[in-house]
């Protein structure tokens, strides 16, 4: 019979047990009072920086006055919104500020939406009863003048020695067409009907000519005859202009789709939804795309892939197209105007206010930026105010004005009013 052995010590185990439940209870404060740390996410790529515009250089006013030249040669502002990308935006060499000293006025009689395009000594404007007419730059004195249509609301273009138009309708006809004038002499080279209205200012490149229409459809024609390079079908009315950049085409559309195509193809790029109608025109910049839309939003989305980077709602409409640039000693800004009767100076990166300015009026028309001066028109008091784009102080403010305010050569700025433009340059 075996001998009764003495019952095991079990101390030391349970001691190892209480000190590695009070080691585990330990460690889980720890990693509650400090989690781990998540790397952040990688920033997205949609947000450019670009070097400071040069200050355009006008050939006409180095060449010497004795030596013949061809009038259409030096400067352009060759279509609606300065730049194919639209930006709105015209570094000047010397400042041109105000106070203003008016050259000359030439009265239209109908009313003019939109402002001329400058094209070497003359200006084109399209009028809203379609009549085409080229202004001597320096007099305001009519050159030439054409009938295209019955009725248009767009700026025309310019290229290769010839002048573009879109029209809304034609004689007779609810649809519209687009025309190529030399712009010599207003000699119709080629006219094309249509199959719905066009307001969408057209935009030159490289043999092509691009623009929208209200049954969607957005265009691509070759410049020498008219003929379709290709169509692509948007989703609603494209009533803004279209805009270049990179290679690709980018415009918003009735139904709140804002849209990027390949240029040499119109192959879809990246389509995005936002609220309300899109008639604002796009500018594009800093690798972004800027634009308005009728639910009272100012939208800035990534260019490379349509993300959304930042929207801002101002309280009524946005029609207004924005003007963007990056003014000396300034923040890069988006400019436009709402229908609530406040002008904005938004980061053009963050979307956070810069500054505003009331108006009181409701605002329409795009903004434009002569060196670091920003314009605007008010269609509810009829008016043009030009303010630093910098501090929205106000520097010069006139009575005419209703859509969208002035171009300019640098040395002049060319102000449409209601049924009129105007020429203007600094009083000293």
């Amino acid at each position: 019979m075996p001998l009764d052995r003495p019952p095991p010590d079990r101390r030391p185990i349970v001691v190892g047990l209480v000190v590695g439940v009070l080691v585990l209870a330990a460690s889980g404060a720890v990693y509650a009072l400090n989690p781990p740390v998540e790397p952040p996410p990688e920033p997205r790529l949609d947000w450019r920086v670009e070097p400071a515009q040069p200050p355009f250089a006008d050939p006409s006013a180095e060449e010497p006055k004795a030596k013949p030249r061809d009038p259409l040669d030096g400067f352009r502002w060759a279509q609606y919104g300065y730049s194919q990308d639209r930006n709105r935006h015209l570094p000047t060499r010397e400042q041109l500020h105000p106070p203003f000293k008016r050259h000359w006025t030439w009265v239209g009689h109908v009313l003019l939406e939109f402002p001329p395009i400058i094209v070497g000594n003359r200006l084109f404007v399209l009028k809203n009863d379609a009549k085409l007419v080229a202004l001597n730059r320096t007099t305001g004195r009519k050159v030439w003048s054409r009938r295209v249509g019955r009725l248009a609301a767009s700026s025309p273009a310019f290229g290769d020695g010839r002048v573009y138009v879109t029209v809304l309708e034609r004689a007779g006809v609810y649809a519209g067409r687009v025309a190529a004038l030399r712009a010599k002499d207003g000699r119709r080279l080629w006219s094309r009907d249509l199959p719905a209205r066009s307001e969408s200012s057209p935009v030159y490149d490289d043999g092509r000519v691009y623009f929208g229409s209200e049954d969607g459809g957005v265009y691509a024609l070759r410049a020498r005859d008219g003929s379709i390079a290709w169509r692509f079908q948007a989703g609603g009315a494209v009533k803004g202009a279209l805009a270049l950049a990179d290679g690709r085409v980018y415009f918003g559309a009735y139904g709140g789709s804002v849209y990027a195509l390949r240029q040499r193809g119109g192959s879809l790029v990246w389509r995005s939804g936002a609220g309300g109608n899109f008639y604002s025109s796009p500018a594009v910049a800093f690798g972004r795309v800027y634009i308005g839309s009728t639910n009272g939003s100012m939208y800035a989305f990534s260019a490379a892939d349509g993300h959304l980077s930042w929207s801002r709602g101002t309280g009524s409409y946005v029609y207004s197209s924005p003007a963007v640039a990056h003014v000396p000693d300034g923040t890069p800004a988006v400019y436009f105007g709402s229908y609530s009767g406040t002008f904005y100076a938004l980061d053009a990166r963050s979307g956070a206010t810069l500054w505003s300015h009331a108006d009181g009026g409701k605002i329409s028309g795009a903004a434009t930026v002569v060196g670091d001066v920003v314009y605007y028109s008010s269609w509810g008091n009829r008016d043009t105010t030009a303010l630093g784009a910098r501090t929205g102080r106000t520097l010069w403010h006139t009575d005419r004005g209703a859509f969208n305010p002035v171009v300019s050569d640098g040395r002049r700025i060319y102000l449409t009013s209601l049924t009129a433009i105007a020429a203007y340059a600094p009083r000293r």
